[in-house]
């Protein structure tokens, strides 16, 4: 994000020796005067952790689906593998090695850094470390939370002293109600409901302002969640209030304007004038990923069906617009248009998880589950080394080099798409740590009826409450590399309630079996239920075929899918260390194969072991083989051309291209042109 020109306004500036102590204050200034609004575990020394889903209760809208308490799904598979290279990359070890997250953080009282990185950090951290059972991560993100919890300013607000921006904070509010779901902290509820009784009083004449305004949707998110718990009124004054001085995402995308690449030119004046205003703002790839949780977060409060309703529209919009073949929409840093030489930003593609995953639980809609997987399956891990000791901060669908040049970047600089420790500009950096963890713990939900609902596929074990008996569900699969699911249910003694199972829109031949019972399934219905009483050893098998398809995209180009996989063909790489950065290195990538092939719609798929590393290019879990012949198509600067809506082959022979899973290759075309029928018959 460009957010280097942040300075802050408006500081209050304070002694720590001027700050009573944790215990005494809480008692004395929180307890004593929260206590109507606060339940009884509340004000005791510890809570018990709680095991089953928390829902919005009235006056808030019903949800059909919650995110199960934060620790109750553990990865395993290759789902485990993938977060064990996270933990082992700069996901785990980032903080050993830059200066922004280290021990001098303002987060940890530090001089450091204080505004987004270290709530950003522990965002994505805290999730990872009880995933794994970690002491050494978890450790880690002890110490940010224990400071933040045990320094609150005297007049409710909390947080490092150098300033007073709203939008930081937004981010630790997350953090805070991932923790307390995790251990059932008995600070965190008192500490929330002081800081937004201080806001709500505040706000009046010290307004939502620049990323704030942008993204108050995150945390009314957080005072949903608070609101479940203590059903305090003035938690859904400060709501309203922050809708009212936030920045009207719905409107935008009721008529909306952005038909084309952003001129670059209108956002670097407004950087010279007032960036912070809505010309930049309402642009920028970030912020636009993150409001995709706007209306349906604020359907809770409103209860407006509409409000529910509006992200199908905004995704349609930006599809349109700006869409990309990995699920995501061009943003570098701005909207860029549909062309797949244009990239997005990395915190773009995680918050656009987040945001889905949230909307998902509040509407109900199969599709966007449809879309998370696109999206986590495949622009996710691209983003990355296979190690994930780098990362990109833009990648781009047609990606040919990763160097040091301007073009086609829509407003960011040279260093875009460079693999590297914080290339451009480093909240990807702090924030990236989010994606797989939260996708981890979005994989199951519980239903407002008292059932599941397996929303997401991956392979996990789940461990929570139904209907007051424990429960134990054990998914293997290798999805989305293979076609296969196996549940196993374990409940402690039988129960009976209903399972949703997620059919994906691009299955036409579902299969489900239940202890080898057929259940009749049709495609395209979304969510399947059974209801039943399910016993331990009781056993659910699904099957979601796919089918190879080939989707239009910018200028008639072809990309082509297969189920949640978009698949690339791999240029050769030619990896060039630029400088060293501590633990890691940044990279400059250049081609050593040609890359300039239009191709025929058709592929044959090719199966292959799932590596120790899931979506490492080097050992493919799955391949395409396709025809193709070298055009007439060129790359300036580093970045290749749009791709050429008419190609014609020069003669050259027609080629067998082998084709991978898009983040498995770094160098990468992925729309390629249509080779024409007759120029593949004439070349046989």
């Amino acid at each position: 994000m460009v957010s280097a020109g942040f300075k802050a306004r408006g500081c209050v500036r304070m002694h720590d020796s001027n700050l009573p102590g944790r215990r005494g204050f809480l008692k004395a200034s929180v307890l004593g005067a929260l206590t109507p609004w606060l339940p009884a575990e509340a004000t005791g020394a510890t809570t018990k952790r709680d095991d089953v889903a928390t829902f919005p209760k009235a006056p808030l809208a019903p949800q059909p689906f919650q995110f199960l308490p934060a620790g109750s799904i553990r990865p395993s598979g290759w789902l485990k593998r993938q977060l064990d290279i996270q933990a082992a990359g700069l996901g785990g070890r980032v903080d050993e090695t830059w200066p922004d997250l280290g021990p001098r953080s303002g987060w940890l009282g530090g001089d450091g850094e204080s505004w987004e990185r270290g709530p950003y950090f522990v965002d994505g951290l805290l999730p990872l470390a009880w995933q794994l059972d970690s002491p050494e991560l978890k450790a880690k993100a002890q110490r940010f939370i224990d400071w933040t919890l045990e320094n609150p300013w005297s007049n409710g607000m909390f947080g490092p002293k150098s300033n007073d921006d709203w939008w930081p904070r937004m981010v630790m509010l997350k953090v805070l109600t991932q923790y307390q779901e995790l251990t059932g902290d008995a600070r965190v509820v008192p500490f929330m409901t002081r800081y937004f009784h201080y806001q709500l009083g505040a706000l009046p004449a010290r307004p939502l302002r620049d990323w704030g305004r942008m993204r108050w949707q995150d945390e009314v998110a957080s005072i949903v969640w608070l609101h479940a718990r203590t059903q305090d009124p003035k938690l859904l004054e400060l709501a309203a209030l922050l809708k009212k001085q936030g920045y009207d995402w719905q409107g935008m995308f009721a008529t909306f304007p952005f038909h084309d690449k952003t001129d670059a030119k209108m956002v670097e004046a407004k950087r010279k004038n007032a960036f912070m205003e809505d010309d930049g703002l309402q642009v920028h790839g970030v912020n636009i990923a993150q409001a995709l949780k706007a209306s349906a977060v604020w359907s809770l409060v409103s209860r407006d069906a509409d409000d529910r309703a509006a992200v199908t529209h905004q995704l349609a919009q930006l599809d349109q617009y700006h869409g990309q073949p990995n699920g995501m929409f061009s943003a570098d840093e701005h909207l860029a248009g549909r062309s797949p030489s244009q990239g997005v930003e990395l915190c773009a593609v995680v918050e656009a998880m987040y945001s889905l995953e949230t909307a998902l639980a509040i509407t109900g809609d199969a599709a966007l589950g449809d879309r998370i997987e696109r999206i986590a399956y495949n622009a996710l891990p691209a983003a990355f080394t296979d190690d994930m000791w780098a990362h990109q901060y833009d990648q781009q669908p047609n990606q040919v080099e990763c160097s040091l040049h301007k073009r086609p970047w829509t407003t960011n600089g040279p260093e875009a798409n460079l693999f590297g420790l914080d290339p451009h500009f480093g909240c990807c950096t702090a924030n990236f740590h989010q994606g797989w963890p939260k996708l981890t713990a979005s994989l199951w939900m519980a239903s407002a009826d008292g059932g599941l609902a397996a929303t997401l596929y991956a392979p996990c074990r789940v461990s929570t409450t139904v209907r007051g008996v424990a429960i134990d569900i054990e998914q293997e699969t290798d999805y989305p590399f293979r076609d296969d699911i196996a549940m196993t249910m374990r409940p402690a003694s039988p129960v009976a309630f209903p399972l949703r199972l997620r059919v994906p829109a691009w299955c036409r031949s579902p299969s489900v079996r239940v202890n080898g019972e057929t259940i009749a399934a049709v495609a395209g219905q979304g969510f399947l239920t059974v209801d039943r009483q399910w016993k331990k050893g009781d056993r659910i098998e699904l099957s979601f075929p796919a089918d190879v398809v080939t989707e239009k995209g910018f200028n008639d180009s072809i990309s082509f899918h297969r189920g949640a996989l978009v698949f690339s063909l791999p240029i050769g790489e030619a990896w060039v260390k630029w400088r060293k950065r501590g633990l890691t290195d940044d990279w400059q990538v250049y081609p050593t194969t040609p890359w300039n092939y239009a191709v025929a719609p058709e592929g044959t798929m090719e199966r292959h072991a799932v590596g120790t590393r899931p979506f490492a290019g080097a050992t493919p879990a799955v391949t395409l083989t396709v025809h193709g012949r070298l055009v007439a198509w060129k790359a300036e600067e580093g970045a290749a051309d749009p791709v050429p809506a008419k190609v014609i082959a020069d003669g050259d022979p027609v080629t067998t291209l082998r084709l991978v899973p898009y983040a498995g290759a770094k160098l990468r075309i992925t729309s390629f042109p249509r080779l024409p029928h007759d120029a593949l018959q004439s070349a046989t």
